[in-house]
């Protein structure tokens, strides 16, 4: 293999991002993936591990973990937190009483040293809901304005509709790409 090989194989490779999508169990986490991904949605069930993704998308290899979010799972999050690049934090929007919820364990997994670097998205998901709480009052009852830590963007989504996926992605892609690749 000669050096210009060597060199492009590690072009690529550096075009590969990790991205961790996390969230209460039943914010949409893995309907927002297979929608992403072109995928049916119309039978979904809980996910009790976690899904794994690849796919192309601007030119980047995403590798997408889609990681269970019932309270049982949640301590086993912490196992996904290297190497990611970005965070995707999904909010059902519909679900209020379990705001507070979701704001502690936001709040928990922004204080984690291996996250330290990752930009976070935040779906604020199912806003095609009647009763959802719009992206500024999730953004108010999460204290988005108070992370100064992280890079982040809060985008309203339907998981199921499909509306701002890819606005979302595209933020979340371009920030990282921001940070981390160098143009040629």
């Amino acid at each position: 293999m000669g050096l210009l090989t060597i060199l492009k194989k590690m072009k690529q490779k550096e075009r590969e991002m990790r991205l961790l999508m996390l969230g209460l169990d039943n914010a949409g986490k893995t309907t927002i993936l297979k929608k992403f991904n072109g995928e049916d949605v119309s039978t979904i069930s809980p996910t009790l591990g976690f899904n794994i993704k690849t796919l192309e998308h601007k030119g980047f290899k995403l590798n997408i973990w889609d990681v269970g979010g019932q309270k049982s799972l949640r301590s086993y999050w912490r196992n996904y937190f290297e190497s990611t690049d970005g965070l995707v934090w999904v909010v059902d929007c519909a679900d209020v009483l379990r705001l507070e919820d979701c704001r502690q364990e936001l709040s928990s997994l922004l204080l984690e040293e291996r996250l330290g670097g990752a930009t976070l998205l935040v779906f604020a998901n199912k806003q095609d809901l009647p009763g959802a709480l719009s992206k500024e009052a999730i953004r108010e009852a999460l204290a988005l304005d108070d992370i100064k830590t992280h890079h982040w963007c809060i985008i309203g989504c339907s998981a199921v509709t499909g509306e701002n996926l890819l606005a979302g992605m595209d933020w979340l892609l371009d920030d990282i790409a921001a940070r981390i690749f160098t143009t040629d």
